[in-house]
């Protein structure tokens, strides 16, 4: 039979690619870890781990079994937090998961909610783009993944997760000139981002009759900003981001056409448990009062 600590002590080698960083991780020493696993092996018959040089690595059947055992461990975390949760919020914990201008924005406002409502609910908060938030979501890593998606997000429903809808965040171009638009960019070096961002940046430009020349790339909103500012090329932010962090030197024009869809995502049947279901309708909330701010006072 296997064991959950067996498991648990597998999940963390297969995160940490090694016993040394997975017994830190754990507060395990070493020989327990190295126990642990020896004892898996033992319950499952197949060998899980090799040795390579100085280190370890995981064969087939170790990565088979410690894919599972990250989704089993994330699941009765999950589980442990509900039933926490479910004694009237005045305990548990909510993971959750958010790309940097949601993290920078609107989750920080909610947390100071939160913290006022439930006293007693603990936020873990991760910085993560919208792919990975969905797929630590799916093992039961985290509670809640804020995610944005351009289009309809089909896919994600498909897939068993639930949506809720929380804003529409508008993009901007950024620029060094007031009242820009897209067409006047046509030659122009463009800075990329995430492949998600970049790819909706291609089709907005493509809209106008063009393909942007990528000439850089950065995921982080200071560094683009900088980039713009000093001449390197132009790029579109979101207005979230901009919200996080403004150069006065830089310009910044809606594009009405191109908003991106901000949804807090859940994993499994509903309803949500107390805990999430509160930091769900408290997100919600900040998202209200942050959208229907005027935006022509936040970027003048």
């Amino acid at each position: 039979m296997l064991n959950l600590v067996h498991l648990k002590v597998l999940a963390a080698v297969a995160r940490n690619g090694s016993v040394t960083e997975a017994a830190k991780e754990l507060n395990y020493s070493q020989p327990s870890v190295s126990h642990h696993l020896s004892r898996l092996e033992a319950a499952t018959g197949v060998k899980l781990v090799q040795r390579v040089g100085r280190g370890i690595r995981l064969t087939p059947e170790g990565q088979l079994l410690a894919n599972r055992a990250t989704e089993i461990v994330g699941r009765v975390d999950a589980a442990t937090n509900e039933l926490a949760a479910q004694v009237g919020l005045q305990a548990g914990r909510v993971r959750l998961a958010a790309n940097a201008s949601v993290l920078s924005t609107l989750v920080p406002k909610a947390a100071t909610t939160l913290a006022q409502a439930h006293p007693g609910l603990e936020l873990i908060l991760i910085d993560r783009h919208p792919v990975e938030a969905l797929q630590m979501l799916r093992h039961g890593e985290i509670d809640i993944a804020l995610i944005f998606q351009h289009a309809d997000p089909q896919a994600e429903e498909e897939e068993g997760f639930r949506l809720l809808h929380i804003a529409d965040d508008p993009i901007y171009l950024i620029s060094r000139r007031p009242d820009d638009s897209i067409a006047n960019h046509r030659h122009s070096a463009w800075i990329g981002g995430c492949a998600r961002c970049q790819s909706e940046l291609t089709n907005v430009c493509r809209r106008e009759g063009f393909t942007p020349r990528i000439a850089s790339l950065s995921d982080d909103m200071v560094v683009v900003q900088a980039l713009v500012a000093a001449g390197v090329g132009v790029t579109t932010l979101p207005g979230l981001a901009l919200q996080a962090h403004r150069r006065s030197d830089i310009h910044a024009t809606e594009l009405t056409s191109s908003p991106r869809h901000i949804y807090a995502v859940t994993y499994g049947d509903p309803p949500n448990p107390p805990a999430i279901a509160a930091v769900l309708a408290i997100l919600t909330e900040a998202a209200a009062k942050e959208t229907d701010a005027p935006r022509h006072r936040v970027f003048p």
